[in-house]
């Protein structure tokens, strides 16, 4: 952090120790990975890799196997407490409610690649076989219900989300139930398939991945706060960028949809396969400037202060440093 002020002013040491955040550049960050094999392949990384997003065997190496070996070591510790509470209450409990993560960011962040590569490296630890990912896209309301409440054009806002559903989701997750349901978001139709549904089946780690899973709790008309889904969480990471590069990276990525999915038919998109490139820049910028945007400034982006750990992303997409909350 910058020095402030003039003589007498906090140095760069006392402003560190006043921070909650322990903050590693990419190189301390990187050193911590030394003595861990990375269990992915490089073709396994181009597979979990989303669209636009620069992911190589060096970045996973670098950064998702020591933030892997630290979510593990979280895990574990979190089954220690579980077996001193038990001993403390006299109550056997057969077995420990999953360790929740949140994962939030802008669109086009790649938080869903960051997303399925963790899914995959704790799956890889023999403590934690296990690991579910859900992500929110299915608790939106159908697009019928958000044309209704005229919410269509706000979708991916806090309130285009059935935020009772999901809250019950994560509960029923965190209560030990044996079998909770999601449901399903196609992208292809850009809506909920009606009926379907993903079924998560005593998971040891659940990954619940979303733009506002770390939205504070909204304030009732009597002045009380309910819960939220971020206070089920065990561990949080929000995937960060400048926001500039956000939407440079969000045209990049319409640019490809309008040359793959937007070129099927049955894609809500279609009607964008056949803009110029220049079009398609234009109207990318133009749902970036009214919707996107303005839904990372007002909502996203001051969630980032809530996670536990925030990765921060160059322009390469590559992360440049860490901040990790001190315990």
């Amino acid at each position: 952090m910058p020095s402030q002020g003039g003589p007498g002013g906090p140095t760069d040491e006392s402003a560190r120790e006043s921070s909650p955040y322990i903050e590693l550049d990419r190189s301390a960050w990187a050193a911590l990975a030394h003595e861990v094999e990375n269990p992915l392949t490089a073709e396994e990384i181009r597979r979990l890799r989303g669209l636009g997003d620069q992911l190589d065997l060096e970045e996973v190496q670098q950064i998702y196997l020591p933030l892997s070996r630290l979510l593990s070591l979280y895990v574990e510790s979190a089954g220690s407490l579980h077996r001193r509470q038990e001993e403390f209450l006299h109550q056997a409990q057969p077995h420990r409610t999953p360790f929740v993560i949140g994962l939030a960011g802008s669109v086009a962040v790649g938080k869903s690649t960051t997303a399925r590569v963790l899914q995959q490296m704790l799956a890889h630890w023999p403590e934690h076989p296990n690991v579910a990912l859900v992500t929110t896209d299915g608790f939106l309301y159908p697009n019928a219900e958000l044309e209704r409440r005229g919410l269509l054009q706000r979708k991916g806002f806090p309130e285009s989300y059935d935020r009772r559903a999901l809250l019950r989701f994560v509960v029923d997750i965190k209560s030990g139930r044996d079998e909770v349901e999601a449901p399903v978001y196609s992208h292809l139709t850009y809506d909920v398939v009606p009926g379907e549904k993903v079924v998560v089946k005593r998971p040891d780690i659940v990954i619940v991945e979303g733009l506002n899973v770390l939205q504070p709790a909204r304030v009732r008309d009597d002045g009380r706060t309910g819960l939220t889904l971020s206070d089920f969480f065990d561990f949080s990471v929000y995937v960060d960028a400048g926001t500039g590069h956000i939407r440079d990276w969000y045209t990049e990525r319409f640019l490809r949809l309008r040359e793959t999915a937007f070129q099927d038919p049955d894609s809500y998109f279609s009607k964008y396969g056949a803009l110029s490139r220049e079009e398609a820049v234009a109207e990318s910028q133009r749902i970036w400037d009214a919707i996107n945007g303005p839904n990372l400034s007002q909502n996203i982006l001051p969630t980032r202060s809530r996670a536990t750990l925030v990765l921060r992303k160059d322009k390469d997409h590559s992360v440049r440093y860490v901040r990790l909350r001190k315990l």
